[in-house]
């Protein structure tokens, strides 16, 4: 089969920063579905590991996001068939998505939207995934509860913040702020929802002020580093803290005073670990699946860079280390 990978870390701007090669078709474990891959999306993790993970030995295939069409099933497959239409967000420790065929575990995969084509809807399962565990998981609010309270969502024009403000707007009660601090991107965090937008590059406090409003609940998505002191200021005593990226250091002692609750959001964590529990994630795809046929979610992706190849992938990981993506960058499969 086709497939795109890389040999060395290093900058996507390195020539062989990925290359496509032929590779063996995935052997199938007892769980797994070998889908053909029809579209896929990026994400801050693929860049990640791409720039810093060095593969042990041969091409790495990353990609996690994908949707496509079961072609094979392995021997103990309960919860789908040949010929069904899926989406997933796949499994860090496995090779990626970046290729024809994929096997994944079909605890952790959802039943397609029928209202998206397969690209799209590649645009939803890993920032679904993690919005989702954030708000009901890390952060423990319950569905339909929150009036009253609300929630701060830093960063919110980027594919987590997407469509956690959609989630916390038709699950629960709470008002959500989120940050934004271009006019494309406060146009957007607008279209997804939120109540209020204020300017991370600001003085958050002094605008929450403004609102009168003191968040129970924040959400930190990106450059924790730089906004925890003014998180640790501006939230409830007794609120909760829940992160996604990766802060070089964090000294939580400064939430002591208020007696604050820090969690961390890591959506592969389930299936790295083959947790008793993986099978939420299979549950909560089709629930996000029947809310996007519903018209209940709107889609978060921006951008569809076309079929997938070496010049298409690099241009959306460029996107994508940009810090400046909006939403999602999807691509399509190799035909």
């Amino acid at each position: 089969m086709k497939a795109i990978g890389y040999k060395t870390a290093g900058p996507i701007t390195a020539p062989d920063a990925l290359i496509e090669f032929e590779s063996a078709s995935p052997e199938l474990q007892p769980h797994d579905l070998l889908v053909e891959v029809r579209g896929i999306s990026v994400n801050p993790v693929d860049v990640k590991v791409r720039a810093s993970q060095t593969p042990d030995s041969g091409t790495k295939i990353i990609g996690y996001d994908a949707a496509g069409v079961v072609r094979q099933i392995g021997s103990e497959v309960s919860r789908f068939k040949v010929g069904d239409e899926v989406f997933y967000a796949g499994d860090i420790t496995r090779p990626g998505t970046n290729a024809e065929f994929h096997a994944v575990d079909e605890r952790i995969v959802g039943i397609k939207p029928s209202s998206l084509g397969f690209a799209e809807a590649a645009g939803f399962p890993l920032t679904s995934i993690t919005a989702w565990e954030l708000l009901f998981d890390s952060l423990a609010v319950e569905e339909g509860a929150g009036e009253g309270e609300s929630l701060l969502v830093m960063g919110g024009a980027g594919g987590v913040g997407s469509i956690l403000i959609q989630l916390a707007k038709k699950l629960t009660g709470l008002t959500v702020i989120a940050t934004a601090s271009r006019p494309e991107t406060i146009q957007w965090v607008d279209k997804m929802g939120a109540d209020h937008v204020i300017n991370h590059r600001e003085s958050l406090g002094e605008q929450l002020k403004t609102l009168s409003l003191q968040p129970r609940y924040v959400a930190s998505l990106t450059g924790t580093d730089g906004h925890f002191p003014a998180i640790i200021e501006l939230i409830q005593p007794r609120g909760h803290v829940a992160f996604i990226d990766d802060p070089q250091t964090l000294d939580i002692n400064a939430g002591k005073p208020k007696a604050l609750n820090f969690s961390w959001e890591f959506m592969f964590a389930r299936s790295m670990f083959q947790t008793d529990d993986m099978e939420v994630q299979h549950q909560l795809l089709n629930r996000v699946s029947q809310m996007i046929d519903d018209g209940t979610l709107i889609s978060t992706v921006n951008n569809n860079l076309g079929k997938i190849s070496v010049e298409t992938l690099k241009q959306a990981h460029t996107e994508q280390e940009s810090g400046r993506a909006i939403g999602k960058n999807v691509l399509d499969g190799f035909h």
